[in-house]
């Protein structure tokens, strides 16, 4: 796809890049207000996923007699009953998927901001946002020792930051839509 076209799409749908920015801000805004029903949150919602997708996975490879699917059934049903019995080991590592998670994101869209650049002004905001994203995952990375509910802290903060930047991207979009021509 062409960049003018994906700056066509963009600039068409700039609505959708600000709900993404606002609902990251209401999340980080809730992670402030309640950091430890924050942590909790995450680590149920990640046990209870792994015990119930570890389930089908094992119903699954046994109807379908295919034994590696049945293997990640029991794994995952282990998975899920290690979280409920060592919460804050699950945690940890919960974490570290989030730092990746982030710092994946940081590098796509710096390389998108970079794309961009050539197309529209103040792409530095979708850098920005990447930037932040990468940085947050390094720093979860390195200070995982820092505690569990400073990381949600920092996760508030990171959602809040990243919303921020989004929003105005997205309203940047919406200013540009005018002069991107409309496809045939």
């Amino acid at each position: 796809m062409a960049i003018s076209m994906l700056v066509g799409h963009l600039t068409r749908n700039w609505g959708w890049i600000v709900l993404r920015g606002v609902i990251a801000i209401l999340f980080g805004a809730a992670s402030l207000v309640m950091p430890g029903i924050t942590l909790a949150a995450l680590v149920i919602l990640w046990g209870a996923y792994a015990l119930f997708d570890g389930a089908l996975a094992l119903v699954a490879g046994i109807r379908v007699k295919t034994w590696a699917l049945a293997v990640v059934g029991v794994l995952g049903i282990a998975v899920g009953i290690c979280t409920f019995m060592w919460p804050g080991m699950t945690a940890l590592l919960l974490l570290m998927f989030i730092a990746g998670w982030a710092i994946a994101i940081g590098v796509f869209q710096i390389l998108a901001a970079i794309r961009f650049r050539a197309v529209i002004q103040n792409e530095w905001l979708l850098g920005l946002s990447g930037l932040l994203s990468a940085a947050f995952g390094v720093f979860m990375i390195v200070r995982p020792g820092a505690g569990a509910l400073a990381v949600i802290w920092t996760i508030a903060w990171f959602a809040i930051l990243f919303g921020v930047t989004l929003v105005m991207f997205g309203f940047r979009l919406k200013g540009l839509a005018a002069s991107v021509p409309k496809p045939a």
